[in-house]
């Protein structure tokens, strides 16, 4: 049989295999392109079924491009709040400005326009422009990338180092027609059939393309090494007045930068809880802790780090002076308005739950 053939042959069956097996997902029911990169930018990182829920409250806070670029960032922070990563979050903000102010509102469809804007990468440009707009560019994420090492039954790590190897493959299996249905269904089936791990091997409809079936080795893709994750200590002060919580705004750079949380910080070596407490909410907010109580502990595991958050609640020695644009002082209905990281939201759910539901 000729490539062009065979080529065909695998188009068809993967056509056919979609059709009848594809899941329903609210964002393949539109041809949107705000609606698509709304769930693209979602899907980074995080599963289906984690982001399902959010895409829908998203929609219903932001319909559209010019309802996001109006909206004040602490209200898109908050509806991200526990995807993690929050950095996507402020780009489709600043994303959404940029098209309102450079393109009339118009979603660009062109890939050096999209590549220019915050958080478009080669991926996610490929997308839009594939699922939006039915161009013809081939994405690879990381269930594309795995079907085509099994096809060319390469065992290499399962990383992006290793797509200059698969983007020939790629590009000859392209089909000329269809080409955002083929990407879609190509997605598919990595996340249905050709899982990382016990991949439905006779159930797949490409089967008779692929090396790996063939020599038994479908097993072998090694991952990228797993990251240790560093373990973080660290101490919060509940300063608890008139019915209000004391809360502070972090900065507007580096780690969960513009999130809330409670006044604290990390343990120094040899420090115990109560000292590295009195040491931080002296230096935060300037006054002495008279008088602690511990209230609860709760860990949580970021990309790179695991952190052990020990809540005390804190009477202060006198008054202090706070800094208007950096502290508030909420009740527990008011949380909802503040964003806040993934192990604070956690300290919270205590607070709510010890005084009351909202």
């Amino acid at each position: 049989m000729s490539e062009k053939k065979e080529n065909l042959e695998f188009q068809e069956k993967l056509f056919h295999w979609y059709q009848q097996h594809q899941r329903k997902l609210p964002w393949r029911e539109t041809q949107d392109p705000y609606k698509i990169w709304i769930s693209e930018i979602m899907l980074q990182q995080t599963t289906v079924q984690t982001v399902i829920p959010y895409y829908k409250k998203w929609l219903k806070l932001f319909p559209d491009i010019q309802t996001l670029s109006c909206a004040p960032l602490q209200k898109v922070l908050k509806a991200w709040e526990g995807l993690g990563y929050y950095q996507r979050a402020k780009n489709l903000h600043h994303a959404s400005k940029i098209i309102m102010e450079k393109y009339q509102g118009t979603f660009p469809d062109t890939y050096p326009s999209l590549k220019s804007l915050p958080g478009f990468g080669p991926y996610t440009t490929a997308a839009v422009l594939s699922f939006a707009f039915n161009k013809s560019y081939p994405v690879i994420d990381g269930n594309i990338r795995r079907i085509l090492m099994r096809l060319k039954d390469l065992r290499r790590t399962a990383d992006s180092s290793v797509d200059k190897f698969l983007k020939p493959l790629l590009n000859t299996l392209f089909p000329t027609q269809q080409p955002s249905q083929f990407n879609q269904a190509f997605m598919e089936l990595g996340a249905l059939i050709c899982r990382p791990r016990n991949p439905s091997c006779l159930l797949c409809p490409i089967q008779k393309f692929c090396r790996a079936f063939e020599s038994g080795t479908q097993e072998i893709i090694p991952k990228p090494k797993k990251l240790n994750l560093n373990k973080i200590e660290t101490v919060l002060g509940i300063i608890y007045e008139n019915n209000r919580y004391l809360i502070q705004k972090r900065p507007s750079q580096g780690l969960m930068a513009d999130l809330w949380e409670f006044p604290g910080g990390k343990i120094v070596q040899n420090e115990t809880l109560k000292q590295a407490l009195h040491r931080e909410i002296k230096e935060e907010i300037g006054v002495e802790v008279k008088k602690e109580r511990f209230l609860t502990r709760v860990t949580h595991s970021y990309t790179h780090f695991r952190v052990t958050l020990h809540a005390f609640q804190c009477e202060l020695t006198g008054k202090f002076h706070l800094k208007p644009k950096i502290h508030k002082w909420v009740s527990l209905q008011q949380f909802q308005d503040y964003p806040f990281p993934s192990g604070s939201v956690k300290v919270i759910q205590y607070l709510k739950k010890k005084h009351g539901s909202l």
